[in-house]
């Protein structure tokens, strides 16, 4: 990272913001018509959380909002970041909207340009009808081909006031996580099952792009968010440069190649053709998949360090798409979050520069999630001091800048997350919030880290003195 980089102004049109997901903060499970989810089921299934919790309460932003977006407009960002719960839309998946759960979020997007704050809406961050998985979930083209219709329905109710779209927050997660480690959400280890999950959520990006386009009524943009990892060998060991590879292949090129270079990765028949015979794949799929896209959304956190490592399951019948020979060990000396992720933000400007580097047609990039979880409390003055988070965020910032300064066109910053909140499988024991949130009362206090950042993003302007 540049040192001077602290001295460097944005450009003027460069996005703040911070971003939220439906199920972590709404709570209100069971109001208004919302139907269950795959997030429901799972954190109510003994073991599957920390602690067993679940996010029927979680923030209760759903009754609370308004608080929210006051504190969004206090810290002085620009946009917000937020996705719509599938199941408060189409309880079962498919029919007409249900309109209760469509007038939460037009109330919600009034809120925000009320408080001038523009709208990023996320269609798909995991939250399934419980009723698709059901019949399958993303393992089948029919789950593809029923978000292509729910976006159409949320398109045509706020596209006369929400600019910004993206179709799916981390494939990769829901895929792999969800379905080869069973770490999320519906919780299952399979091999061909976890392939077609990751193909046809790539091909209901295609066919929502596709959909929200035709029925496009101004300056609508449309882009999807993946996850990515900057992914290095631990060693020299030609063993550890081939685990690499194949790491890189399920963090990354599994949905990089298709969506943005229009190809199937080159390793994945070496890698998965065991488990798979790819038969889930239609002729026109990747022209499908590979739609023009006004922004690629990037989230990241860490990178991964990996080695070489013995295959969990042997037989190919039981084998998960996760089993790669590969292991992720981080350096010692690296710093640690809460998480236990390393810390290592220079691994944000390598990754940026490969995006640049090897797809030629890259659309303007937003870092649409950077954030860290600390051990935080409330001091004996009430306050919560989180110089870790505020030395996070800053570095990173500073990294986003050298990648723009390589020519990486970067357009805006949204820090994870606004709130304390539900954090998947580990429940309510992380917090990433520049928002402390009480779960006993569920009052808000913002952290330093809240501060930090409203007075950061004052300094970064290119009118600031």
């Amino acid at each position: 990272m540049s040192s001077d980089y602290e001295f460097r102004k944005f450009p003027e049109n460069f996005k703040w913001g911070v971003s939220t997901a439906a199920y972590q903060i709404e709570g209100a499970v069971h109001e208004d018509g919302r139907g269950q989810s795959i997030w429901d089921t799972f954190s109510h299934a003994p073991g599957n959380t920390a602690r067993g919790d679940n996010g029927d309460v979680a923030t209760d932003h759903y009754h609370r909002f308004r608080e929210d977006v006051a504190l969004i407009r206090g810290l002085g960002v620009g946009s917000y970041r937020f996705s719509v719960a599938w199941p408060r839309i189409q309880p079962e998946g498919h029919g007409p909207a249900n309109l209760r759960g469509l007038d939460f979020y037009q109330r919600l997007v009034d809120e925000l340009l009320g408080a001038g704050v523009e709208p990023w809406l996320t269609l798909y961050h995991w939250d399934l009808p419980q009723a698709l998985e059901e019949r399958g979930g993303w393992r089948s083209r029919d789950t593809a081909e029923r978000f292509a219709d729910y976006a159409a329905l949320v398109h045509d109710a706020l596209s006369d006031r929400v600019t910004w779209w993206t179709t799916l927050n981390e494939p990769y997660c829901s895929a792999f996580l969800g379905l080869a480690t069973g770490e999320h959400a519906p919780g299952a280890r399979e091999g061909h099952g976890a392939l077609a999950a990751a193909h046809h959520l790539m091909v209901g990006h295609g066919l929502a792009v596709q959909a929200m386009r035709a029925q496009r009524r101004g300056e609508e943009k449309f882009g999807i968010t993946l996850n990515l990892s900057d992914v290095r060998p631990a060693s020299a060991d030609p063993a550890d440069r081939s685990a690499a590879e194949r790491l890189d292949l399920l963090q990354n090129r599994a949905f990089t190649d298709p969506i943005l270079g229009g190809t199937w990765p080159s390793l994945e028949r070496q890698v998965w053709s065991e488990i798979s015979d790819f038969g889930f794949r239609a002729p026109d799929d990747l022209a499908l998949i590979r739609q023009p896209l006004d922004f690629l959304g990037v989230n990241f956190y860490c990178p991964s360090y990996t080695k070489f490592a013995p295959t969990a399951e042997p037989d190919p019948e039981f084998r998960s798409a996760a089993d790669i020979d590969a292991q992720n060990v981080p350096p010692a000396e690296l710093p640690r979050t809460a998480m236990g992720w390393p810390v290592e933000p220079s691994a944000l400007t390598r990754l940026l520069c490969r995006l640049k580097d090897e797809y030629r047609e890259l659309p303007p990039i937003y870092i649409t999630e950077n954030g860290a979880a600390f051990r935080d409390v409330i001091d004996s003055t009430g306050a919560v001091l989180d110089p870790e988070r505020i030395e996070f965020i800053d570095a990173h910032v500073g990294e986003t800048q050298d990648a723009m300064a390589k020519g990486v066109d970067v357009r805006g910053y949204f820090c994870w997350s606004l709130l304390d909140n539900f954090e998947w499988s580990y429940g309510y024991a992380k917090r990433f919030g520049l928002v402390y949130v009480d779960y006993d009362d569920l009052r808000r206090i913002p952290k330093a880290s809240y501060y930090w950042y409203r007075d950061m993003m004052r300094a970064h302007r290119p009118d600031a003195p």
